[in-house]
C-alpha cells in the first residue's frame, strides 16, 4: 500500500541518508535515542532498504526482544537495576519500531509492546510512576478516557507544583522524562498531545479540550497545586502549549511553547520547506495521521484552519509564555514565534542558531530555570 508521501510524489530521503543524519544523534543519546546503542542502531539501519512500515517495525522489534528477555531473567534473579536497564533498552527499540507514529498494524503492535516494557521498567523508578486513566467526554467516535503518567516528588510537601508535558507528532508520553523537575519538588504529569499515542482525539481546531480535562483533574487532586501548573509542549506540541496559554490562561501559571507552529507553518507555501527539511521521514504521513487527514491534498487544505491568527486568539491575553526554537527550523518556521511576539500579551523568547527545537547544551536548563522562576521554586 502506497504511503501518503508516495501518492503525492513527495521527496523522502533514502534510508542510507537518514542513517547518516541520525548517527551523530545516536552517539550523543539525543531524542529519540535515549537508551540506544550505536551498534544496535547501525545494524538495523544498514539492513533496511525502505520505509515499509511493518518491515521497519519488525526489524526494530527483533532487536528489542533479547533485551526484554534479559530484563525478565534479571527480575527472576532479583537484580532490579539490570531489570530496569534492560526494560528501558527494550523500550527504546520498540519505540523505534513504532516511530514516527502508529499508522500501520505492525507499528501499533510495537507501540503496545513499548508501553508494556516501559511500565515494567517504571516499577523501579524512584520516585515511582503511576498510570492514571481519567474520564473524557468526547464526541461520537472519540475515546472516553485520557491516559496520563504521574510522578510525585520525594522532596517537599503536598500540594506540589505541577509540570504538565506533552510531545509532538512523534513524541509520546513515554518519552517525557524530567528528573530535574522531581528533584526540585515539582510533580511531573505526562500526557499525549492530540492525535499522538493514547490520545482520545485527533488534532483539530478544537482538540485543546483534552488539556482542559486534565487541568480540571489536577484541581481535584489533594497532592497537586492547581495554582502552580506549568505546561510544556514540544514541537507540534508547542502549538497546543500556545493554545492552552490562551484558552486556559486562568488554569496555568506559565506555558512553554518549544519549537511549535501557530500560523505560517500551516500555509501551503511552507510545505515545500517541510518536504525537504530536517524531519526524519514521512513528515506529511505523520502530520496526516495526527490530525486525521486522509491525504496530502486534504492536509494542505485543512492546515490553514489551525492558524491561531485566523482563529482570533493571538491578540487575546494569555498566561506567561516562553517561546523557544532554532532560527533555522525547517519543520516549523521561526516566523511563527516572531508573529506571537507581535501580538497579545508580552512574552519571553529565546532563539538559538540551530534547527528544529533549538537544541543546544544550554536549552533544557534554560527552560527549566524559567519554569522554576514562574512556579516560585528555588533553582
Amino acid at each position: 500500500m502506497a504511503t501518503i508521501s508516495e501518492e503525492a510524489g513527495l521527496y523522502n530521503r533514502p534510508v542510507k541518508e537518514l542513517w547518516q543524519m541520525w548517527a551523530p544523534r545516536v552517539k550523543a543519546k539525543g531524542y529519540p535515542f535515549n537508551y540506544a546503542s550505536y551498534e544496535d542502531m547501525e545494524r538495523v539501519m544498514t539492513s533496511l532498504t525502505s520505509y515499509d512500515r511493518d518491515e521497519w517495525a519488525a526489524a526494530f522489534s527483533a532487536v528489542a526482544q533479547p533485551y526484554e528477555e534479559k530484563a525478565m531473567n534479571a527480575e527472576k534473579a532479583g537484580d532490579a537495576k539490570s531489570a530496569m536497564d534492560n526494560y528501558l533498552k527494550a523500550y527504546q527499540y520498540y519505540h523505534m519500531a513504532r516511530f514516527p507514529t502508529i499508522n500501520s498494524e505492525g507499528k501499533k503492535a510495537a507501540y503496545r509492546r513499548s508501553q508494556e516494557v516501559f511500565l515494567k521498567a517504571a516499577k523501579y523508578f524512584d520516585p515511582p510512576l503511576q498510570r492514571i486513566e481519567m474520564p473524557f467526554k468526547g464526541k461520537p467516535g472519540e475515546g472516553d478516557r485520557i491516559v496520563v503518567y504521574l510522578r510525585a516528588p520525594k522532596k517537599g510537601s503536598a500540594p506540589f507544583p505541577v509540570l504538565l508535558t506533552w510531545g509532538g507528532i512523534d513524541g509520546f508520553k513515554e518519552d517525557q522524562s524530567n528528573e530535574p523537575a522531581l528533584m526540585h519538588g515539582i510533580a511531573h504529569l505526562m500526557m499525549d498531545g492530540p492525535g499522538a499515542g493514547d490520545s482520545p482525539v485527533k488534532g483539530s481546531e478544537v482538540a485543546e479540550r483534552i488539556f482542559g480535562t486534565v487541568l480540571d483533574w489536577i484541581a481535584t487532586q489533594k497532592n497537586l497545586n492547581p495554582k502552580k501548573v506549568a505546561v510544556w509542549g514540544q514541537s507540534t506540541g508547542g502549538y497546543w502549549a500556545t493554545k492552552v496559554a490562551h484558552v486556559y490562561k486562568e488554569k496555568v501559571a506559565c506555558s512553554v511553547s518549544h519549537g511549535g507552529p501557530c500560523h505560517y507553518s500551516f500555509q501551503p507555501d511552507w510545505a515545500k520547506t517541510q518536504e525537504r527539511g530536517e524531519y526524519a521521514f514521512e513528515v506529511f504521513d505523520t502530520l496526516c495521521y495526527t490530525f486525521g487527514q486522509p491525504s496530502y491534498k486534504a492536509w494542505i487544505e485543512f492546515a490553514p484552519k489551525l492558524s491561531l491568527l485566523t482563529q482570533g486568539l493571538l491578540d487575546k491575553p494569555c498566561a506567561p509564555m516562553l517561546l523557544v526554537n532554532g532560527l533555522h527550523d525547517s519543520l516549523f518556521t521561526i516566523k511563527d514565534y516572531y508573529l506571537l511576539l507581535e501580538h497579545g500579551s508580552p512574552k519571553t523568547a529565546r532563539f538559538f542558531d540551530v534547527g528544529h527545537m533549538g537544541y543546544t547544551r544550554d536549552t533544557f536548563d534554560m527552560i527549566m530555570g524559567w519554569i522554576y522562576d514562574r512556579l516560585g521554586v528555588q533553582a
